[in-house]
C-alpha cells in the first residue's frame, strides 16, 4: 500500500517530547494500537519541527489512516512529514536504550544545523572520552572537516555514522578501510535503527542497533570488528623527478608505523630529491628481495610514490625499483664519502694493475677498502631489486601518471608512460595496451574523464582509441570520423577534473553521427517547379527555424529509444542473411530512418512528409520487430541447414575413414575417443579469463569442428545460466571489441532474460565478463551478483 499521508509522524505526550510514533496505516492494526495505548495523545513535536499542536488518529476503511490537526489549531509550517522525519527521534531512544542495556554512561542530544531538528544526533562517552556523531543531513567535506575538528578538540576518539552514501563516506572508506552506516526501517508504529559497515566493495552488513555494541573504540558490530585489523591504506601520491637514498641501519623504525605492510621493508633513509635538500625520512621498499646494503648509494629514478598518513603520522617514500649508485655519483650526492685509508708504508699499485698484484697484509679495514676500490662499480642504471608489478599495481601506477599529466595540462606518449612507468610497457602489443587501458578507465562514469584521451601517437588520439571506447560502453564508438574530436574535449574535461584548482567539466561529447543530408524543396526564382536543395541540419536548425512536427511526450521518448535500438540490432544482422532478407530488411531500415529524421525535425521532401505522418513509434516499432523475427527465422533456418550439412559430412568423412582402414588392414582408431570441442574451446577460454582478457571471434578452436562459433558457445554456455556459473561467451569480442553480434543467442539459451536495449546488453555482457575473470583467476576472487535473472519461460537452443 502507497502512503500518501501528509502528516505520517508525531510525537507523545505534549509538544516537547521526544517520543516518536508512526500511526499504522490499516484500520485493523489502528484499532489493535487504540486498544494497547488508549491513554495515548499525539502533538506535532517541536523536535519534529512542528507546531506544537495536538493531533487525532483518523481511523479509515477506504484510504490509509493518517494524523491530522484539529480545526482550531494554528498554520503549521513544517517542512518534513515523512515517515523519514522522525528518525533523529527513534535513533536518539535507540541509542539511550543500548547504552543503558550496556550500562554505560552517556549523553544522547540532537542538533539542528539549520536544515531541520533532524540534522544530527550527538552521542558524548565521558568514561571514554568519545563521540559519536549520526549525520542524518547531507554535507560536504569542508563542512565535515570543520565539525570533526570542532567535535575532537575536547575527545580521545570521534566516530561517524552516516544516513546515506556519498563523497564523504567513500573518503571514510579509502581511509580507514570501512565507513558507519545508519538506516531506519519501519515496523509496526516504530522505526528499527540498524547500524552497517560499509567496506571498500561498497557492500554494506547491517546489524540491529540492538545487538551492537559500545566499547572503548566507539559502536562496534561484529563486521566493523573484523574490519578494524584491517590495517588503514595511506593516501599514495606520485614524485616526479626521482630521488636517490641512503639507509641508516642503526636508525629504528617508529612503532605502530601506519606505513608498515607485511610484504614490504619499511627502513630509515636519508633522502634526497631532485634540487631539493636532504631529508630523514621512512623509505618502503620491496619484500621480496634482501635489505639492500647501507654502505651504498642508491637512486629511484622514476616510480617513486609518496605515502601521507591522515594526522601528525608523517609520510614515507614507496620505491619498487631502484639501482645502486658508483663511487662517482656517490660521492657527488652527498650521501657517500671515500673511506680513508690509514698510513702504511706499503705503496699501493695502480688500481689498473691491482688485479695482478695480491693485497698487502694490512687491517681488515683497509683490505675491505681496497677490495671495495679494485672491483670494477656496478653501470649506471642497472637495477640491483626490480620487483616485478602486478597487474592492478601497474593499472594504478599508470593512472597516477595520466592523473600527473592531466594535473599539468598535458598530453603524453605511450613510449613517454614505458619510460616513467614501466619499462614493460614499451614491449606491449596494440592489443595488450588496449586491454590494459580499458581495465584503467573502467567502470565508464559521467563524472570521471576517460584518462586513455590523453595518450597521443603523434598528433593524433591512439588508432585503437574506438576499440577502447566500444568496450567501456561508450555510444557510437564505432564513428571514426569523430573520434578526433571526442579526444579534444575529454582531454580537456581531464584538464579540468585534476586542475589545480579543479573546475566544472564540460559535458562529453557525442559520437552519434550528424543527420543525414536532407533535401528541401524550393521555388525557382522563375516561379517554374521545384529545385531540390541540399541542406544539413544543424542543432539550431531543429531550435529556431524548424517547427516541430511531433511534440515528444514521455512515453514517445521511451518509444523512440527502444526503436533506435531494435534498428541498430537489425542493422547489425544485416551481413548475416541472405540478399532477398538483407533487401526486405534495408527497406523497413530506410522507411524507419526517415520517420526519425521526421521526429528529430529535420526538413524532409512533400513525398516523405505525407508518407511518415500518420504513422507513430508503436507502428515502427512493431514493423522493426516483425523484420527482426522474420530475419532471425531466416538466421536459424540457415544453422539448422549448416549443421544437418556438418552432420552429414562428418557421416561420410567417418565412413570414407573406416573404408580406408579397412583397405589398409589397420586397425581401426574409431574406439579412440576424439577431443570433444566444447572442452577444447572452454579450455581456451578459462586460459583467457585467468590472464584478465579477452579473445576476438575468429582466434577461437572451432574451425576444425565443421560448425560455426555460434553453436559451440551457445552449447558452452547452455548450462550457465541455471548453475549460476560466468558465460564464457562474454570473453570473446567482435571485430569491434564488443560482444558478439549473437550474445542474446547465448544469453537465451543459458535460460536468462534477453535484454531489449544495447546499453542493458553491454552492462550485462562486461558484468559476465567480470564474473568469468573473478571465477578463473589464480587465486579465485568473489564474483560479483549476475546483473540479468533467469527467463520466465523456457527458451529454445537459439534463445528465442
Amino acid at each position: 500500500m502507497l502512503d500518501h499521508r501528509l502528516v505520517q509522524t508525531a510525537v507523545i505526550g505534549h509538544k516537547n517530547s521526544d517520543h516518536p510514533v508512526i500511526l499504522p496505516m490499516d484500520a485493523w492494526e489502528l484499532d489493535r494500537w487504540r486498544k494497547a495505548h488508549p491513554g495515548y495523545s499525539y502533538w506535532c513535536g517541536l523536535q519534529l519541527g512542528g507546531c506544537g499542536g495536538e493531533l487525532s488518529d483518523r481511523r479509515y476503511t477506504t484510504k490509509v489512516c493518517h494524523f491530522a490537526h484539529h480545526s482550531t489549531a494554528p498554520v503549521c509550517h513544517r517542512k518534513n512529514n515523512g515517515e523519514s522525519s522522525a528518525d533523529h527521534l527513534f535513533i536518539k531512544r535507540g541509542v539511550q536504550r543500548l547504552l543503558g542495556k550496556r550500562q554505560v554512561k552517556g549523553r544522547v542530544e540532537t542538533r539542528d544545523l539549520g536544515t531541520g531538528p533532524g540534522d544530527v544526533v550527538d552521542v558524548y562517552l565521558p568514561d571514554s572520552r568519545r563521540r559519536l556523531r549520526f549525520q542524518l543531513g547531507a554535507v560536504d567535506y569542508r563542512a565535515w572537516r570543520r565539525a570533526d575538528d570542532e567535535l575532537a578538540a575536547d575527545a580521545d576518539g570521534m566516530d561517524w555514522i552516516f544516513s546515506s552514501e556519498g563523497p564523504i563516506t567513500q573518503q571514510f572508506v579509502g581511509r580507514h578501510g570501512y565507513c558507519l552506516r545508519v538506516r531506519c526501517e519501519t515496523v509496526g508504529g516504530e522505526r528499527r535503527v540498524h547500524i552497517g559497515a560499509e567496506a571498500r566493495d561498497r557492500t554494506v552488513s547491517w546489524t540491529p542497533l540492538e545487538e551492537c555494541a559500545v566499547t572503548s573504540s566507539g559502536i562496534a558490530t561484529p563486521e566493523t570488528e573484523k574490519i578494524r585489523l584491517i590495517r588503514p591504506r595511506p593516501t599514495v601520491l606520485p614524485l616526479q623527478g626521482g630521488l636517490v637514498f641512503a639507509l641508516d641501519p642503526e636508525a629504528d623504525v617508529p612503532a605502530g608505523s601506519p606505513f608498515t605492510a607485511e610484504d614490504r621493508h619499511l627502513l630509515v633513509a636519508d633522502v634526497k630529491p631532485v634540487d631539493s635538500p636532504i631529508v630523514r625520512a621512512l623509505v618502503s621498499l620491496p619484500g621480496d628481495t634482501k635489505v639492500p646494503p647501507a654502505e651504498h648509494v642508491y637512486r629511484v629514478a622514476d616510480g617513486a610514490r609518496l605515502l601521507i598518513a591522515e594526522g601528525t603520522a608523517g609520510w614515507a617514500v614507496e620505491a619498487n625499483r631502484y639501482v645502486r649508485l658508483n663511487a662517482h655519483e656517490a660521492q657527488r650526492t652527498g650521501l657517500w664519502v671515500p673511506p680513508s685509508i690509514p698510513e702504511s708504508p706499503f705503496v699501493p699499485e695502480p688500481v689498473r694493475r691491482a688485479a695482478q698484484a695480491a693485497p698487502p697484509p694490512t687491517t681488515q679495514a683497509v683490505t675491505a677498502t681496497r677490495t671495495a676500490v679494485t672491483e670494477p662499480p656496478p653501470v649506471s642504471g642497472t637495477p640491483v631489486a626490480s620487483a616485478p608489478m602486478t597487474r592492478a599495481e601497474l593499472v594504478t601506477a599508470l593512472r597516477d601518471a595520466l592523473s600527473h599529466h592531466a594535473r599539468l595540462h598535458t598530453t603524453t606518449t605511450w613510449e613517454t608512460l614505458a619510460r616513467t612507468v614501466n619499462p614493460e610497457l614499451a614491449r606491449y602489443s596494440h592489443t595488450d595496451r588496449r586491454y590494459l587501458l580499458v581495465e584503467l578507465d573502467s567502470p565508464l562514469r559521467d563524472h570521471a574523464p576517460v584518462l586513455s584521451a590523453l595518450i597521443r601517437e603523434g598528433d593524433a588520439p591512439l588508432p585503437y582509441l574506438s576499440n577502447i571506447l566500444s568496450q567501456l560502453g561508450v555510444a557510437y564508438a564505432g564513428t571514426p570520423s569523430r573520434i578526433k574530436r571526442w579526444a579534444v574535449v575529454e582531454t580537456e574535461r581531464a584538464f579540468a577534473a585534476y586542475g589545480t584548482p579543479p573546475r566544472t567539466m564540460p559535458p562529453r561529447f557525442s559520437l552519434r553521427p550528424e543527420q543525414p543530408l536532407v533535401r528541401q524543396f524550393v521555388r525557382k526564382s522563375g516561379g517554374a517547379g521545384l529545385t531540390p536543395e541540399v541542406k544539413v541540419r544543424r542543432p539550431a536548425d531543429r531550435q529556431v527555424n524548424v517547427a516541430r512536427p511531433m511534440g515528444r511526450t514521455v512515453a514517445d521518448t521511451s518509444m523512440v529509444k527502444r526503436l533506435r535500438s531494435l534498428l541498430q540490432e537489425l542493422t547489425g544482422l544485416l551481413s548475416l542473411v541472405d540478399k532477398p532478407t538483407r533487401k526486405r530488411a534495408r527497406e523497413v531500415i530506410s522507411e524507419t530512418q526517415t520517420w526519425l529524421a521526421h521526429h528529430d525535425g529535420a526538413l524532409l521532401s512533400a513525398a516523405q512528409r505525407a508518407k511518415v505522418a500518420d504513422r507513430s513509434s508503436g507502428y515502427h516499432v512493431r514493423l522493426v520487430e516483425d523484420e527482426l523475427k522474420a530475419v532471425n527465422g531466416v538466421l536459424k533456418a540457415a544453422n539448422r541447414r549448416t549443421d544437418k550439412e556438418a552432420k552429414r559430412l562428418a557421416r561420410m568423412e567417418a565412413a570414407q575413414s573406416k573404408a580406408r582402414l579397412a583397405r589398409s588392414g589397420e586397425p581401426s582408431r574409431s574406439s579412440t575417443p576424439a577431443e570433444d570441442p566444447v572442452d577444447r574451446l572452454r579450455s581456451q577460454l578459462i586460459g583467457v579469463a585467468a590472464q584478465g582478457g579477452n579473445v576476438a571471434l575468429g582466434d577461437l578452436n572451432t574451425s576444425e569442428s565443421g560448425l560455426g562459433p555460434r553453436h559451440w558457445l551457445v552449447t558452452l554456455d547452455r548450462r550457465a545460466g541455471a548453475d549460476s556459473f560466468p558465460l564464457l561467451s562474454a570473453l570473446v569480442v567482435d571485430a569491434h571489441g564488443g560482444p558478439v553480434v549473437f550474445f542474446r543467442d547465448v544469453l537465451g539459451a543459458a535460460g536468462l532474460a534477453v535484454p531489449r536495449t544495447e546499453e542493458a546488453l553491454l552492462a550485462i555482457w562486461r558484468r559476465e565478463q567480470e564474473r568469468a575473470h573473478a571465477a578463473h583467476a589464480r587465486p579465485p576472487r568473489p564474483l560479483p551478483p549476475r546483473l540479468v535473472p533467469r527467463a520466465s519461460v523456457p527458451k529454445d537452443e537459439t534463445g528465442r
